[in-house]
Formats: structure tokens, C-alpha cells, sequence
């Protein structure tokens, strides 16, 4: 039996220690939070992503009351940045996620203590964007903290690969 240790770099920052565009961008994902349709989970999540062209796109996760057929927000990101850009590589990432569904109560109190996380799927479906153009920077918002990740394959390493 052969064993081998799989590590994953994980930087941990408050808001003030990042650059003015990273900034900016969890700043645009905790804005699509607001977009969201939750009614189900009542978790509100945001996802922007930054191009290499400089755009930013942003999504959010909408439910369905057929369970499973709503979309997560960084997949809603994604798709929409890939069908409306094509062929330009995504550079990065942030991703937010609140328990109100009322903005006028979208304060810092509203937001996750702890980063939030994208789900297997979406690791998946953003990892076959970073196989086409490169690696994407992951920013995982929290109140308390924010990590940040080199790539999409540090949130999952032993990611299928056959495609």
C-alpha cells in the first residue's frame, strides 16, 4: 500500500488586507446575494467572477420547488460569464452568502461569520473552466475572515478529470 498527503495552500485575510480590485469583487458578490431566489433553503449566496478581459459577472443561486432544479450561484456565475464571453478565461472568484432575504437588513450581521464554500458541483463545473484557461483565484468571503485559494483544484484535488 502506497500513501500520499494531499495539502492545499489556504491564505486567511481580513476585508482591509486585500488589493482595491479583490476588494471590489467580494463587494460585487456580497451585492448578488441580494439577487437571489431562496425561499426554500433561505440561504442566499453571490458568486462574481472577474474575466481576463476585466469584466465582472456576477451570479446568484435560484431555487425551484423541483429541488434539484435550481442552480447554485457560482455555476449561474459561470455559465452566464461563459455563453455571454466566450473563450475568455476567468481570472478569479469571490463568493458571499447571507440568511435574509431583506436588503434593508443586508448588513455585515446578514453575512456568514465563516467563508462559505462552493459545493462539489460547482467545484466540478469551475474546475473544467480553470482546465481550459489557466487557474482562477478563489476568494471565500466571511465576516471574520476571508481565505484565499490559488486555484479551483485546491478545493478539490482529486477532482475527475477524465473529460
Amino acid at each position: 500500500m502506497k500513501e500520499f498527503e494531499i495539502k492545499s495552500t489556504v491564505k486567511e485575510c481580513s476585508i482591509e488586507e486585500l488589493s482595491p480590485l479583490d476588494r471590489h469583487l467580494v463587494e460585487c458578490a456580497k451585492e448578488a446575494t441580494l439577487r437571489a431566489y431562496a425561499p426554500f433553503s433561505k440561504y442566499y449566496v453571490g458568486a462574481a467572477i472577474l474575466l481576463d478581459n476585466g469584466k465582472i459577472v456576477e451570479g446568484s443561486n435560484q431555487e425551484n420547488a423541483a429541488y434539484p432544479s435550481g442552480t447554485c450561484a457560482e455555476r449561474t456565475a459561470a455559465f452566464f460569464a461563459s455563453s455571454a464571453n466566450p473563450g475568455v478565461a476567468f481570472k478569479k472568484i469571490a463568493i458571499a452568502a447571507r440568511t435574509s432575504s431583506d436588503p434593508s437588513k443586508a448588513g455585515k450581521e446578514e453575512f456568514q461569520n465563516k467563508p462559505v464554500s462552493p459545493c462539489g458541483g460547482c467545484r466540478q463545473a469551475l474546475l473544467e473552466y480553470e482546465y481550459l484557461y489557466g487557474d482562477i483565484e478563489v476568494l471565500l468571503f466571511g465576516n471574520d475572515k476571508i481565505y484565499i485559494l490559488p486555484s479551483i483544484k485546491s478545493l478539490l484535488p482529486l477532482a475527475f478529470t477524465d473529460f
